[in-house]
């Protein structure tokens, strides 16, 4: 490395082949690199520092294969599509452990080669090396005795990008492939954005997230959750709230956070991470999107959207259910990352565990159910109050597209899933009807969230509980995947 900077002993990649001592090495150095920047950081707070740059750098794993590989065509992920190099850096080892080994076990498998594992040339930012450190905080441009950028690395935003979830990266030529979806500062930078909105740490995400747009599902998620923890049978083990507050026992109270977060987030978890996460994303396509960019990174294995929509068809009655088979993707926030002419297809094992979870929530069954639930396109567009416009070319557009429902948040959702390879789903529950006069009005509204409330999300929560026990090759359609793709989930 340049003789200008002060940096930790780089050593040499070292070869694996037990995925487990792989992610360790991983671990191993990710924390040097950390202790080496805290160190010099409160060092430099103490003393301004002259001469050299500090400079530390992120782990990686890389892989080289040497031919195509006939892999399981089954099998949508664990394997590179063309022979040569790939690599990945890697930030939190100890956050994705088990993830990391699934992931090196299955190349390794798949192609019968070792890892290889040591720092990459990609500077880890100050910022990030001492966020898991709470006694020391990176202080605004100004505030320090020097200026930070002259000494310390910062976040780059020219790498820090989603150039390879879009399917638009070209590596030069002789340069390595991607061996994951996202490189380790695109991490770095979500996990500290998910602190931020949610007042949650990461590692309280689990598996399968429910997105909702109403305040009113957070208090029956902590009541089911509160029931789980009593019942000692059901695998749950805790509860976490905003602010980080967490309890396992079902009578404990829960500390509200004292500053509300732009999208409350609560976690049922289990030990092995399968448990559920709730997202209160609020209203509108750009908090939906904001949300999932950066759960994105922690590859949660299933989200669903269950809110509340406009019903645009005058047989459908307030609190009747809508399970979208696809999306009107008028909401705009991901045109330039994905185009419109793209399709955001229905994945088949979401669905199933979506319909069947309705079916015996509501104890109907065949033709029966369908006198609650429809299944059809939901249209999500970004402006609230659509239907104080002129109506003639919007109602022509939804009538064309043969749209039964309306909201701001869904095609978001899944559009977003389908970008991020995240399995995704949609059940939305029909609040008000203003093509056919029955606005949401504040008595139409109590009634309704009463009496629905409950058995909306608890058919979310059987959904991802049917799902949890599906395999994840299965659960992982390939449908999410192209045709050269990163061999990590």
């Amino acid at each position: 490395m340049p003789s200008q900077f002060v940096t930790p002993d780089l050593g040499e990649f070292q070869r694996f082949d037990d995925a487990c001592s792989a992610v360790a090495q991983l671990e191993a150095l990710y924390e040097a690199s950390c202790e080496f920047l805290c160190k010099a950081f409160s060092k430099a707070m103490k003393a301004a520092p002259e001469g050299k740059r500090i400079r530390a750098y992120y782990p990686m794993v890389r892989i080289e294969t040497t031919s195509y590989a006939q892999i399981d065509s089954r099998l949508s992920y664990g394997h590179v599509s063309q022979p040569g190099r790939h690599e990945a850096t890697i930030t939190r080892p100890d956050l994705f452990r088990n993830y990391l080994i699934q992931q090196i076990e299955l190349i390794m498998e798949n192609h019968g080669v070792h890892v290889e594992i040591g720092y990459s040339d990609t500077p880890m930012p100050i910022h990030f090396a001492v966020a898991n450190d709470s006694r020391i905080s990176v202080p605004q441009e100004g505030a320090a005795q020097f200026t930070l950028r002259d000494v310390f690395d910062v976040p780059d935003l020219s790498t820090t990008n989603d150039d390879i979830v879009n399917g638009t990266h070209q590596p030069a030529d002789g340069v390595a492939g991607p061996l994951a979806p996202f490189t380790a500062q695109r991490v770095d930078y979500s996990l500290a954005r998910l602190s931020h909105y949610t007042a949650t740490a990461p590692e309280h995400f689990q598996n399968h997230v429910l997105f909702t747009n109403y305040q009113f599902y957070v208090s029956e998620f902590e009541s089911y959750g509160r029931t789980m923890l009593a019942d000692k049978t059901s695998g749950y083990t805790s509860f976490v709230g905003t602010g980080n507050a967490e309890i396992t026992d079902a009578d404990a109270p829960l500390e509200a956070s004292s500053k509300q977060p732009q999208m409350p987030t609560y976690h049922l978890k289990r030990a092995d991470g399968s448990g559920i996460t709730l997202v209160n994303i609020g209203v509108g396509p750009s908090n939906a999107k904001t949300a999932t960019d950066h759960i994105a990174v922690l590859r949660p294995h299933a989200w669903i959207m269950v809110g509340h929509c406009a019903g645009l068809r005058n047989s459908q009655l307030l609190g009747d259910f809508v399970l979208a088979h696809a999306y009107l993707r008028e909401d705009k926030v991901l045109d330039d990352d994905l185009p419109v002419w793209v399709p955001v297809p229905a994945l088949a094992e979401i669905q199933i565990a979506l319909e069947e979870a309705v079916a015996e929530v509501t104890e109907l069954k065949g033709y029966e159910l369908k006198r609650l639930m429809r299944t059809g396109t939901v249209a999500s567009l970004d402006n609230r109050n659509w239907e104080l416009r002129e109506t003639e070319g919007p109602v022509q557009r939804l009538s064309q597209s043969r749209a039964v429902a309306l909201d701001m948040e869904s095609a978001t959702i899944a559009a977003n899933g389908f970008r991020f390879r995240v399995p995704y789903g949609t059940l939305l529950c029909v609040s008000d009807k203003p093509l056919h006069g029955e606005l949401k009005l504040p008595g139409m509204a109590s009634d309704f969230y009463k009496t629905q409330v409950e058995r909306h999300l608890m058919i979310g929560i059987k959904a991802m509980e049917s799902l949890r026990t599906m395999p994840l090759e299965r659960l992982h359609s390939r449908k999410l995947r192209s045709f050269n793709e990163t061999a990590f989930l």
